[in-house]
């Protein structure tokens, strides 16, 4: 009897207000973890880093933006490329931590409180986006010293940066569904990681979109990614003189375009992880 009442799960608690407070506590549970292990802050600040010098003071002089060749406003065009990398880039992390909790045998344990179901996923992405903004608080204090600057108040900049933490929740979630899938932490990192290389570099990350190839330039044009990069840039003050704004709808409305390209992304996949999470735990 002991054993079926072991292993039987527990009542769930009801309603909207019990599922946040089981997602925050799911939240908090991550968040301590990572202060315990520094090294994940750490080594997620260390590439952005690398990349805003390696474009900078490396490629920066030999790349065109506007028609010009101006260190200084490619250091600011690439800035808002450079954000929104660091915040997709983290959807490896979430879906290899999330693969981890199943190896391990977390997803049973949950089972056994009276929690909801999908705060655990809900919690794990709350807590990789307190992260990824800590990250980018300190990659943007990064830019600050090497000349990057914004151009149109502090409130667009506020603004600019909430859209970059939204997208970064929205892929969160397909970090999620990937970690849900997998059988290992390593094949999730993977996983993770091997569809983000073309999604940040066909855009209009580092360079002008208007320079690439007709069928590239369409893909950057309606990429999801290029969509917020281009609406920071704007709320920033980025954009380079002479820089000709694509004619493209997602380019032409970039603020408007980013916020539903991000609410589309999070409603879809965050119902597919919900629902992977249910099957597994069931």
């Amino acid at each position: 009897m002991s054993a079926i009442t072991d292993t039987a799960p527990a009542p769930r608690a009801g309603g909207i207000g019990g599922s946040v407070r089981d997602s925050l506590v799911v939240a908090q549970r991550n968040l301590i973890r990572m202060k315990r292990i520094p090294e994940i802050v750490l080594f997620g600040l260390i590439q952005p880093i690398m990349f805003v010098v390696l474009f900078t003071y490396v490629f920066g002089g030999s790349i065109q933006v506007g028609g010009s060749l101006s260190q200084q406003s490619y250091r600011e065009f690439l800035m808002a490329g450079i954000f929104a990398q660091t915040v997709t880039f983290a959807t490896a992390g979430a879906g290899a931590g999330i693969a981890d909790d199943m190896h391990k045998g977390l997803i049973d344990r949950f089972r056994s409180l009276p929690m909801a179901r999908g705060a655990v996923l809900t919690g794990r992405t709350l807590a990789d986006m307190a992260q990824t903004a800590v990250t980018l608080v300190v990659l943007a204090g990064v830019a600050l010293l090497i000349g990057w600057r914004t151009h149109n108040g502090i409130p667009k900049a506020l603004g600019a940066f909430a859209l970059l933490l939204l997208l970064g929740y929205a892929f969160s979630w397909i970090g999620a569904l990937i970690g849900l899938t997998v059988r290992t932490p390593e094949a999730a990192t993977s996983g993770g990681l091997i569809w983000l290389f073309p999604l940040t570099f066909i855009s209009n990350a580092f360079v002008d979109s208007n320079n690439l190839p007709t069928f590239f330039r369409h893909i950057a044009e309606w990429n999801p990614f290029s969509t917020t990069v281009q609406a920071a840039r704007e709320l920033f003050g980025n954009l380079p003189p002479g820089f000709k704004t694509p004619d493209a709808w997602p380019m032409q409305h970039a603020v408007l375009a980013s916020v539903l390209w991000s609410v589309l992304i999070l409603l879809v996949f965050r119902t597919l992880a919900v629902r992977k999470y249910r099957r597994a735990a069931g």
